[in-house]
Order: structure tokens, then sequence, then C-alpha cells
């Protein structure tokens, strides 16, 4: 029975007789608290940072089978949560020659592996397979990562599997489908242990359709999942993606329940965030599907081994001036600068059929192609549909393909694409745009605040938006909004329980009231380390960033340091990578905005920044001789520092 059925009934039963329901009343009592019973002894009801990695590659992944990747499911949940990783290149007798221990167990993994050729993969890493000789599956095992094969089937607005790999009806490729689906599942399922260690069964939907990148890995909370994948090949339109997700799945009355995360949005053209409807005419019908693209995905992920997708100066339609920190990790500045080094910004065309026009290769930077932009015209999309269609939260991940969820160590970078960056000489290489040259970086972790580490606790925490993003260090960031929090909240030791008592955490839409100045609770805390880990870097400032459509039309931002101190001259050597300064092992503050207009719609997010650091790239070149550095090493293009940082998810204001 229902717990709140229970009480009604018990209520009624006792309302004639006040001694029979003051007894009852303690019956009820103990029956509501049986249904909230907690999982796990460390639950905390004010929730706790848990660490994960939602974007990983095994062998079943078909770009991986070019990699040499040999690893599966089962050894990347083994490595994740504390073993080691059997890494390329292969010896002549096809066995890896690298080890590579995991330094740092995580919290939560998925393994998510391309749907698109699934059961290609198993057809084409079978020697007793009568698909094995086919051209196609010579192409993908001889090639380096993404085979031409490969690349027609994901850039095609039109793909399809290969019959000579496949069979004429595709049955050799949908029996390998089955059982690589099979194969992901039960590795979920065997390595998930409530309260320890959580995993989620998942796969990466990869549309990269006319050279625009579109997409998602598919989180599902259960083992209650569809019989297969739906990936780009059975749903070209990111759009038909949702819709199958929903029938197959939400609306399909098994107990399913899912989500979607899309990545690298920075080199997507500007249709990661489209702002077409495609069939949808009218108003209610757009606003339909902004409801459908938000019920399946809540968040995003903002950075990964391909670069950070936060935000970009010198887009055209966005006011507030230069944001220095905006220039971080820019993987596609390799692929736009010209001769004289310089990086072409400018619009995409976002009017009729753009979802479908032919846009080859990664073309142009739109406002559409980054996620502060995004949230600021969900505001305006808002005002014009009824429905925001970019209220996400903000999460991270590696993209690795090596099978090694969380390896995003600097210091420690062992390359996430097997063969292919498994020197420094790889990791370096100065090819624009190259995947595992040094243009990419380790990639990020997701954070989420939960009660506890068990999966519905961490879905749950993924749904409602109560999500971080870091660019790889364990830092912990969160953000409050109220009407009404104290200017000393930081130093109450209940402060917590006062923020969701009476304020709303990130990820949540402000409570509408008038004649009031929202105000914020930010907190940020330093990667502390653990058994045999360093603690990370201080933390030098956090920051609340805030966007609203402005009067002109155009896209406005401003920036407010609100704790820390950027002027603090903290550096890093270059030649030993020791970091020099001071800095914060943990920062909080109640900031309120001092330009609030209540008639306005705004958005607001935190961003939490460490002291300079040596770039992995950095690491790499002085791990060698001078005389044996990669010509990267002096290459002014590229970093030698950086700053990590983590970013919280949003809170939004609507005008009442």
């Amino acid at each position: 029975m229902h717990k709140h059925s229970l009480s009604r009934m018990l209520s009624i039963i006792c309302m004639s007789n006040i001694t029979h329901y003051l007894l009852l009343l303690i019956l009820i009592t103990l029956a509501q608290a049986s249904f909230a019973q907690p999982t796990c002894d460390n639950y905390n009801a004010n929730r706790n940072a848990y660490f994960g990695d939602l974007h990983v590659h095994t062998s079943i992944s078909a770009d991986a089978v070019g990699y040499d990747i040999i690893m599966g499911p089962d050894d990347a949940y083994r490595y994740a949560f504390g073993g080691i990783a059997n890494l390329p290149p292969l010896d002549l007798g096809d066995k890896p020659t690298r080890k590579y221990q995991n330094p740092r167990p995580l919290d939560f993994m998925a393994v998510t592996d391309h749907a698109e050729l699934m059961g290609s993969v198993k057809v084409c890493t079978d020697p007793d397979s009568i698909g094995y000789n086919s051209d196609f599956c010579k192409d993908m095992r001889d090639s380096t990562g993404h085979s031409w094969s490969q690349i027609k089937t994901i850039v095609s607005p039109f793909p399809s599997r290969d019959k000579e790999a496949c069979g004429d009806d595709l049955s050799r490729c949908k029996i390998g489908r089955e059982s690589a689906w099979k194969e992901t599942k039960e590795a979920a399922k065997n390595w998930n242990i409530a309260c320890e260690h959580t995993t989620f069964v998942a796969y990466e939907y990869s549309s990269f359709r006319l050279g625009s990148n579109l997409h998602r890995n598919v989180i599902f909370r259960n083992q209650t999942v569809p019989d297969n994948p739906v990936s780009h090949i059975e749903a070209p339109h990111d759009y038909q993606l949702w819709e199958s997700l929903a029938s197959d799945c939400l609306d399909a009355n098994t107990g399913c329940d899912v989500l979607a995360i899309p990545h690298n949005m920075n080199i997507s053209n500007g249709r990661m965030f489209s702002l077409n409807y495609p069939n949808a005419w009218t108003r209610k019908a757009k606003a339909e599907m902004a409801e459908l693209r938000m019920r399946l995905e809540p968040i995003i992920e903002i950075m990964q081994h391909k670069g950070d997708s936060e935000c970009r100066n010198g887009l055209p339609g966005v006011q507030g001036g230069v944001d220095e920190l905006c220039d971080f990790e820019k993987m596609e500045d390799a692929i736009y600068r010209n001769d004289e080094g310089e990086i072409k910004v400018g619009e995409c065309y976002e009017g009729p059929g753009s979802h479908w026009l032919p846009r080859l290769g990664p073309s142009c930077l739109s406002r559409q192609s980054y996620a502060r932009t995004a949230l600021i015209e969900g505001l305006r999309q808002e005002e014009k549909i009824g429905v925001n269609p970019f209220k996400f939260g903000i999460s991270a991940s590696t993209d690795t393909h090596n099978a090694i969820g969380g390896a995003v160590s600097e210091d420690n970078f062992p390359g996430h694409l097997g063969k292919s960056d498994a020197t420094i000489s790889d990791r370096l290489s100065l090819e624009g745009g190259k995947t595992g040259g040094i243009s990419t970086n380790p990639g990020g972790l997701i954070g989420v605040w939960a009660e506890e580490n068990t999966r519905n606790a961490i879905f749950d925490a993924m749904q409602r938006r109560e999500v971080f993003g870091t660019s790889g260090p364990r830092m912990k960031v969160r953000l409050f909004g109220s009407w009404d929090f104290d200017d000393k909240l930081c130093s109450n030791p209940d402060n917590l329980t006062i923020a969701y008592s009476t304020g709303v955490p990130m990820g949540q839409d402000m409570p509408s009231k008038t004649a009031k100045t929202p105000s914020f609770l930010v907190q940020a805390q330093a990667d502390s380390g653990g058994l045999d880990v360093t603690p990370g870097n201080h933390l030098q400032r956090v920051q609340i960033i805030k966007g609203w459509i402005g009067d002109d039309g155009n896209h406005h931002q401003k920036v407010y340091d609100v704790a820390g101190n950027s002027n603090n001259g903290a550096s890093v050597n270059l030649d030993t990578c020791e970091p020099n300064g001071t800095g914060y092992r943990s920062l909080c503050s109640v900031w309120k905005d001092p330009e609030f207009d209540e008639s306005k719609r705004a958005v607001y997010y935190a961003r939490a920044v460490e002291n300079p650091s040596c770039r992995y790239s950095q690491y790499d070149c002085t791990s060698v001789p001078e005389d044996q550095q990669p010509p990267a090493c002096y290459d002014p293009f590229y970093a030698k520092t950086i700053q990590e940082r983590a970013w919280s998810s949003p809170i939004w204001y609507t005008p009442n």
C-alpha cells in the first residue's frame, strides 16, 4: 500500500477516538518511515558528493577496433573501481604492452559504447564470421580509429549497415548487436553494488550527421531497458531518438526510465542547440517538442576529451565583454584557425531547413554551439513558445576509448585512444583537430549531490539537475538560490539545512516573488585527495555567471567574482610543474545580484576556479630531454598551463 493511502485510511478510522488516534498516529509515523528507509549507512538528507564518468568506450565501440582496444565492459568496470587496465600497443602476440593502475576509484560509471556499429564489431572481430573478410571489416580492423566505412555511416543523412559484412538481411549484425548489448547489460548488473559503486546500463547515440556532432549518451535508471539500443541508423534525427526513448521506455509501463546527455556542442555547427523545430509548425507543436527534449535531456556534458563547450569570446550578438576563462580547452580552435593563427568566429544559418541542409564537417562557430549562450537563448524561447528547451544541468566526463573511466590526471595521462596516442609524440601531434593530438585533453568528471551511492539516488539527482561538472579534479561546487538568505549564512553550521528549507538547489527555478532581490549561496571545496592521492591545487576564486536577453535582443552576460582573489599572484613553474602562491581549500559566499531586474528572465550558474597548473602536454614535454621534445612543446598556439575548474548547474528566474 502506498504510504499516503495508508495515512489517509488510518486517519479516518481513528477520528472518533482520540486515544486510538494518538496510538495510530505513532503507527502511521512508523509505517511512513519504513517506506523511506535509507539503503546506505552514510545516507545524508543534505546529500553527499559522488564522482563518476558517464562517457566510456570499450572494445565494443567500432572506432576502438582500429585503436587495438581489447578491454570490454567488464574490464572497464574493474578498472573504474580500482583495477588495472591493459592498454595498447599490442605486441606480436596481440597482447597489450602497457599497464595502467587506477589510483582513484570512481563512485559510479557507465559504459557508453557506440550503438551504430555495435553488431558490426562482433562480425568484424570474429574470424569465423562469414562477414569477417568483407571490405568493410578489413577497413575497420586496418584503420587507426574511424575508418572511412564508419565515417560514411555516421555522417550520412541516410545511414545504413553494410550488407557484405552483415548479410543481405542484416541478420549477422543483428545477432552481433544482441550479443554486445547483452554483454553491456550483464557487466553493469554484475558491477553494481549499492553503497559501494554504482553502474548504469548505457550506450552512445553517435550521429555526426552531415559533419555536425549530435552525439548523446543514453543512460538507463535500472536493468529494465529496451531490447536494443536506438542508434543514428534507426533514428537519423535527434528528435526521433527522443520519440523512440519515450515510446520504448518512459511510456512503455515496464519500469524503464532513461535520460540522454548531449556532448561536444563545440563541434556541432550550432545544431546541438538548434532553434528549429522539425515538422512543428505551430506554437503548440514547438512547445511539445521542447517539452519532450527537456523530459529526455535534463543535463548536458560541458567538457570531455574533445574540448570545453561552456562559452566562447567574440560570438556575434553576445554582449558583456571578454571572459578570459572562456578560452579554456578549445579543441575546435585547431580546426578553425587560419594560416595567421586567427580564429574565424561567425554565425551559422539557423533558418528553415537548417537541421538537414548540408554542412559537411565543422565549418562554423555559432552561439548555439556553447552552453552559456544556449542557456540564455532558452530564456527567449520560453518567452516565444512557453517552454524553455535549453533548461539543462551541467556535467562532464572523459569520452575515453581506452575503457579507463575517470583517467583525468594531467600529470600521468596515458591517452584516451589506444595505440593512436600511446606515445608522447602522438599525444602532442600538431595535426589540426586530429583526434588524440595536442588540441585534445584528458577530459572531466560528473559530480552529483545525492543522498547515497545507489542507482536511484544518483539518477534522481541527474533528473532534478543537481549535478556539476569538473575539468578533472574532484572539486565540489554547489549553488542555492533564495529571496531570504542571510548574509552570514556561510558561517552557520546548519547552512545546508537552511538552504534546502528556505531556498532551491541548483537545477531548479526560483519561486516567483516581487519587490525582492535574489540571493545565492555558493560553496566550493578544493580536491581533498584521498588514500595515496595528493590533494588537488588550491582554489583561486568562485564566480557567478548571469545571463539574460537584453532590450536590444542580444544575449547579455556578466561574470561576477564572489569569493577568493583573482589577483593572488599564483603561478606554476613550467620546468618542474610545481605550483607557487597561495589559495583556498574552501570558499563560500552569499551573493545578491546588484543589477537585478524583476521584469527580465535570467539564468545563473557558478564556476569555481583553481590556481594555474601545468597542462598534461607540459608534463609530457618536461618528461623527456629537450632534444627529444616534439614541436608542439614550442608552439605558442597551445597553452602550457591551465586553470582547472568546476561548473554548477544553473538556477533560473522567471518573472510573475
